[in-house]
């Protein structure tokens, strides 16, 4: 049995997709047993890993199973990163589950969707790099010390309707993270262990010696979920 910290990496493997390529680079030096787990066989037993990155591919083969990882990482306290889809698909769980928004979609599933929560971005954002401006004192602007920005790399044409983003704010997840024109590009949520979804991909950006400081505080908040697992789960309200 491995005593390295358990990863779910969870997302419908394919070479066309650059950051899953990118993962066979950089997860042998991520000191974590790490699991692909395709979208359509997520259960409840994702629980019983110490992290869980639903990382980009959108739009996934189960979106229900995408989910269904996100609300288990924001409900048990398991350190949760979403980078891209993994992004989009958190806003869509938590406005679906804490703010009552049970419509709420995005497009690529449902052109027609009644509260078109994720749309396509004004100016794609595909093979990008772009300015990253942090909410002083949040978790995301910690991994960033001194630094009030950072330039980051893209590779997506989804993002968050503007026509939501107050809905959004009216409860405990925070946007700390966005844009020149102040498009929301990074969210947290401040009470939880970890839990920080980015539409920038920091894994494109990466070199196996030099792991963005993004995933390198992810890896270590898996690392004490490894250790907390031991004595028993963390919990965190609905």
């Amino acid at each position: 049995m491995t005593t390295r910290p358990r990863l779910a990496l969870v997302g419908d493997r394919s070479d066309r997709v650059p950051s899953h390529t990118k993962f066979d680079e950089l997860v042998p030096h991520f000191g974590v047993e790490a699991d692909w787990l395709p979208s359509a066989t997520v259960t409840d037993a994702i629980g019983e890993y110490d992290g869980i990155w639903v990382v980009p591919g959108s739009p996934y083969v189960s979106q229900a199973g995408a989910l269904l990882a996100i609300r288990t990482a924001r409900t048990e306290g398991i350190p949760y990163l979403g980078t891209c889809g993994g992004f989009q698909h958190a806003l869509i769980e938590y406005s679906r589950n804490v703010l009552g928004i049970e419509d709420a979609e995005d497009v690529q599933y449902d052109a027609e969707a009644a509260t078109p929560l994720i749309v396509p971005l004004a100016c794609s954002l595909v093979g990008e790099t772009a300015p990253l401006h942090f909410a002083a004192g949040s978790r995301l602007a910690s991994v960033y010390p001194g630094r009030e920005s950072a330039v980051e790399t893209y590779h997506c044409k989804y993002g968050l309707n503007p026509v939501y983003e107050d809905a959004l704010r009216s409860g405990p997840l925070r946007i700390s993270g966005w844009d020149a024109e102040k498009a929301p590009r990074a969210v947290e949520l401040p009470d939880h262990p970890f839990f920080i979804g980015s539409l920038f991909q920091p894994e494109l950006s990466s070199t196996p010696t030099d792991i963005h400081p993004l995933i390198r505080a992810f890896l270590a908040a898996v690392g004490v979920r490894a250790g907390v697992r031991e004595r028993g789960p963390v919990a965190v309200e609905e």
